[in-house]
This record gives structure tokens, C-alpha cells and sequence, in this order.
């Protein structure tokens, strides 16, 4: 017999994130590649909201929220990492709804 499965959900203002993976190196503005291995103690993170509680107001499922990614809870389901944090930690939102952005696109 197989066991059952429960549905994740998430309660007050808590999201659920799942960690986009930085690939590996990357190259600053002008030109110098910067290794993989160099770790930033303050650079920010994407990720992906895949669950919300009921008192989240600003992000909803399939946004792209931008968060420091340390201090926080992680959880692993089903061999994926993820990252549950409150709405207040995170730091900015990438949308296609423009209605208070920087001008900046991804």
C-alpha cells in the first residue's frame, strides 16, 4: 500500500521559495569573470515564490522575489530545496505588473 500524500500549505505571511541556482561563474560589468567559488557574504538572491499563506498580500505563486538568502528556514521536499521565509524579508519583486517599479528590467 502506498503512502499517502499531503499537500503543502503555507500559513500567515509566510512564502515558500524555490532557489534559483547561480550557474556557476559569472562575469562583472566589465568583463572580469568572477569564479564560482567566491562567496559574497551580502549578495542578494532570485528565487521563485511556489507557496503563500493567507496574509501575504504583495507576492503571489510564479513571481521572482529577490532575498538574502541566509538566516533562513530551508526544507527539502521531495529532493528540492526550498526556502520559507516571512513576506517582509524579501527585498524586491520582478513583474510584469509595472505599477511601482525602478525602470529596470530582468
Amino acid at each position: 500500500m502506498s503512502e499517502p500524500k499531503f499537500e503543502v500549505q503555507m500559513l500567515h505571511d509566510r512564502v515558500m521559495i524555490k532557489v534559483e541556482q547561480e550557474s556557476g561563474e559569472r562575469r562583472s560589468s566589465g568583463g572580469i569573470v568572477i569564479p564560482a567559488t567566491v562567496r559574497q557574504s551580502n549578495r542578494l538572491c532570485w528565487g521563485e515564490v511556489c507557496g503563500v499563506g493567507h496574509h501575504v498580500r504583495t507576492v503571489k505563486v510564479g513571481d521572482r522575489v529577490l532575498f538574502h538568502p541566509d538566516d533562513q528556514y530551508e526544507v527539502e521536499i521531495q529532493g528540492q530545496q526550498y526556502l520559507v521565509m516571512r513576506e517582509r524579508d524579501l527585498h524586491a519583486i520582478a513583474s510584469e505588473r509595472p505599477e511601482h517599479g525602478t525602470g529596470l528590467y530582468l
